[in-house]
């Protein structure tokens, strides 16, 4: 039997070829996603390492605390002091201390070279001869006096720079020139993920990023024969226990390497999830598949059953084809996999971030993985088929009698998929009447329930959507048109199952889109109706806290009307931190669309306190209230209620104050962006401000289109990845319906020899299956997309309470791509099974059985 097996999986390599392509494509998406993230997380661990050889100790400082009172404890960072301390421990080598912290540098055009997030600034801190064992120059040497720096290797090269020049560098306040004195390569994470870094001398870099005198870091390598557990147990009573920790070189590397597995695994996770739904959705052609086969060969297997095979024997022959083709599938999609993997890694190399150099992983457990996988897919989807052959009579299997599905197992069928789609729509409706997270999470749930219970419900639903079909395409293309729907519902199931694979698809694309498209004009109008400032300042990147001479430039500047920082602040009220906005209280007005419910704005420049509506109902707060309030220096004091608003969540804390009352308290101000108006905005005016910057490269300037393309340009991206990571899906769908297309030329081969007889002629043979195709299609698209809005809504509902301005939106023109889409599907899945079936000899298919 395993030899007949074995001969049946060769003498079908066409058919199979189609099942061989779904598990293929299922499988490389795991093993590419896994041998990627392996190959990715080893690298970086190893340049971790490396970064760390030599490094016996290392002691990190977390900067100052504060005490219940608000009061500061500790220093800033590690004093000289400490490091002299450290230096003279026995057993020490060497000592360097380093601090770090954001730093850009523009190229010829005044633009930010790299990523902004990931541009860095750090001191040179020479140990031996001159120098850093860190970094290793090219050209030139570190830097030794307060107006020379080095640049990484990739940002020279960018910028155009050579030793010697001029260089403009940004921290987050105002622009300085610097004279470059070296070129050098590094380990560095910040320059391998495509930012930049900038070396100054340690006394600048202590006042651009601690207090002079104070580092953020200590490097300890031990002399031969010391061991690091040794010195770590001299040192550490050196230092203040409640800010800073100490611990080996190998162990902070054992740490960066368990937070890089674990950053790693949200990636794998993500990519994981999309490639187990191409192998669920490649289910159903695998199905679709060993089905025809079973078909093709009816007679076959009753003959085996008459000379003395069993009903197991049999079943086992289907299931060792199934294994035979997933072991094979599996091999290929391994090796597929292991390309994707490199084509990956290339791609991020050439989007600027650099991966580190390293051979590829490829652990047993992705081999295991991928092995398990198709041959698990591929066995399971071939059970059903496999089971059904058994249940063929030998007498009746020699007549070529089919089994057609009986009253009791369609009427079972519906009952059970009736069951599952109610499960489903119940747990959704309970998740939308939870809202937030939690109802996310049962309403994803619920789309389970509900998918199953769409697939088991397909043939039965089969009928009325395509029948509904049926008089358009008979009006448009006559004949034909008639005869592909009618071919469409003959066998219900074999249509559902293959429109099942396309429904599933696009049930998860209309739903991303619908979800995206209504949050991204949520946004969008946010931008148009609650922000009326002319531009938005911020870092590069939005990362990090504007220097508070940016609005104070911005704020001398000729032409500009009105600026209002937007500082991020707290105080404490009672045992909790509640976050404040500090504003400009004579601009702020100007700047944002503040509904003021109750009040007036201007009490702020009296130093009183707005309260968002919400916030003021559950503290009940109102106009003349009062708070008794501790800022972060520890001062207490009474502030006065003077206006409640609208809540606008993502532009205003729940509380807003004025910029200066805030300042007066917190030593280093946290400003993520400054709104400004220049009198409706015009080439003059962001003139103004790029001048008052001093043309500064790592600061953004940002209209008010711009801000309202910002959030439009992140779901996009976010769209289009999804797009491309269920492609794979719709693409195993296209295949599903070539596989259906050629079972049923194969088994009415007789009827189209006899409609060639009687006047049917080659082209509208072929008109009949590409339009037989476009209706399968269309049928799991229109089903998909409905579904796919259906949760799009309830996901969405979810959301309206934290999203102001959150209202629906179907995307039609992308819903009409889709279904376009679809069509196109079955016009190119028809083209082979359509030219074979205008192929067939008319009287050889009229003698067919």
């Amino acid at each position: 039997m395993f030899r007949t097996a074995l001969r049946n999986v060769l003498a079908h390599k066409a058919r199979l070829l189609m099942t061989v392509l779904a598990v293929v494509l299922g499988v490389a998406f795991v093993s590419g996603t896994l041998v990627f993230t392996d190959t990715l997380g080893k690298s970086l661990s190893n340049q971790s390492a490396k970064s760390y050889e030599g490094v016996a100790v290392s002691v990190t400082s977390y900067g100052q605390t504060r005490d219940e009172n608000g009061q500061k404890q500790g220093e800033p960072g590690i004093s000289q002091q400490t490091l002299d301390k450290v230096r003279a421990v026995k057993g020490v080598d060497l000592v360097s201390g380093r601090v770090s912290g954001f730093a850009g540098v523009g190229d010829e055009n005044g633009k930010l070279i790299g990523q902004g997030w990931a541009n860095k600034g750090s001191n040179f801190a020479p140990v031996k001869d001159g120098k850093d064992p860190r970094y290793t120059f090219t050209d030139g040497t570190g830097p030794a006096k307060d107006d020379q720096i080095a640049l990484d290797k990739e940002t020279a090269s960018k910028g155009k720079y050579k030793v010697g020049d001029k260089v403009r560098v940004a921290t987050n306040g105002p622009v300085k020139e610097y004279a470059l004195t070296g070129v050098f390569t590094t380990e560095d994470g910040s320059v391998n993920a495509g930012g930049s870094l900038v070396l100054f001398d340690t006394a600048v870099a202590q006042q651009l990023y601690v207090k002079p005198g104070y580092f953020q870091e200590l490097s300890v390598s031990a002399k031969a024969g010391t061991s690091a557990d040794q010195l770590l147990s001299e040192i550490k009573p050196l230092l203040d226990s409640d800010n800073t920790k100490a611990q080996t070189g190998a162990q902070l590397a054992a740490d960066q390497a368990k937070g890089i597995e674990k950053g790693m695994s949200g990636m794998n996770t993500m990519l994981l999830m999309f490639a187990f739904i191409s192998l669920f959705v490649g289910v159903f052609l695998i199905y679709n598949t060993f089905t025809m086969l079973v078909t093709q060969r009816t007679k076959e297997l009753a003959l085996l059953r008459a000379v003395g095979a069993n009903r197991g024997q049999v079943v086992r022959s289907v299931l060792a084809e199934a294994t035979v083709v997933g072991v094979i599938s599996a091999a290929i999609g391994l090796a597929t996999g292991i390309g994707l993997a490199v084509g990956m890694r290339s791609l991020m190399d050439s989007l600027g971030a650099k991966i580190p150099a390293g051979d590829l992983v490829i652990a047993p457990t992705t081999i295991v993985a991928a092995l398990v996988i198709g041959v698990l897919v591929t066995v399971l989807a071939a059970l059903v088929p496999a089971w059904r052959t058994g249940r063929i009579a030998p007498v009746a299997a020699m007549g070529s009698a089919h089994l057609p599905a009986t009253a009791k197992s369609l009427v079972l069928r519906n009952v059970i998929g009736s069951v599952l789609g109610l499960i489903g729509v119940g747990l959704v409706m309970l998740g939308v009447s939870m809202g937030s997270s939690d109802g996310r999470m049962v309403i994803g749930g619920g789309a389970f329930f509900l998918l199953l219970g769409l697939i088991v419900l397909l043939p039965l639903l089969s009928r009325p959507v395509i029948s509904a079909l049926r008089p358009p395409l008979q009006k448009v293309f006559g004949v034909p048109g008639k005869l592909a729907a009618q071919n469409a519902l003959r066998n219900p199931r074999r249509t559902a199952v293959t429109a099942a694979s396309l429904a599933i698809g696009l049930t998860l694309v209309t739903a991303l889109s619908v979800v995206g498209i209504t949050m991204g004009k949520a946004v969008d109008r946010m931008s148009t109706d609650k922000i009326k400032a002319d531009y938005k300042i911020s870092m590069n990147g939005g990362i990090g806290s504007l220097d508070k001479s940016v609005a104070e430039a911005l704020a001398k500047a000729p032409g500009i009307k009105a600026v209002s920082p937007q500082t991020a602040g707290s105080f404490k009220i009672g045992d909790e931190y509640m976050s404040a906005s500090g504003v400009n209280p004579a601009a702020i007005g100007e700047m944002l669309n503040i509904d003021v419910v109750s009040g007036s704005l201007s009490s702020l420049g009296k130093g009183e306190v707005a309260v968002a509506d919400k916030t003021a109902a559950k503290a009940k707060l109102s106009v003349g209230s009062t708070l008794d309030v501790m800022f972060d220096d520890g001062q207490r004091a009474t502030l006065k209620v003077g206006a409640v608003y609208k809540e606008l969540e993502g532009l205003l804390s729940p509380y807003v104050i004025d910029d200066k009352v805030l300042a007066a308290h917190t030593e280093d101000q946290y400003i993520p962006e400054v709104y400004v108006n220049t009198g409706g905005g015009s080439k003059a005016g962001e003139k103004a401000i790029l001048d008052a910057l001093g043309n500064n490269p790592a600061i953004g300037i940002a209209t008010q289109q711009d801000m309202r393309n910002e959030m439009g340009g992140i779901v996009n991206l976010a769209l289009n990845i999804m797009y491309g990571l269920l492609g794979m899906a719709l693409i195993i769908s296209v295949l599903g319906v070539v596989n259906t297309l050629a079972m049923s030329v194969f088994e009415r081969k007789q009827e189209i020899g006899m409609l060639r007889a009687i006047g049917l002629d080659r082209s509208r043979v072929k008109n009949m299956i590409r339009l037989e195709a476009v209706v399968i299609s269309l049928f799991g698209a229109i089903l998909g997309i409905g579904v796919g809005i259906f949760l799009a809504w309830a996901v969405g509902t979810t959301f309206s309470k934290s999203i102001p301005n959150y209202e629906l939106v179907l995307p039609y023109d992308r819903i009409g791509i889709f279904l376009l889409l679809a069509g196109v599907v079955g016009v190119l899945a028809a083209m082979w099974p359509a030219r074979s079936a205008a192929r067939l000899n008319m009287l050889t298919a009229i003698k067919t059985e």
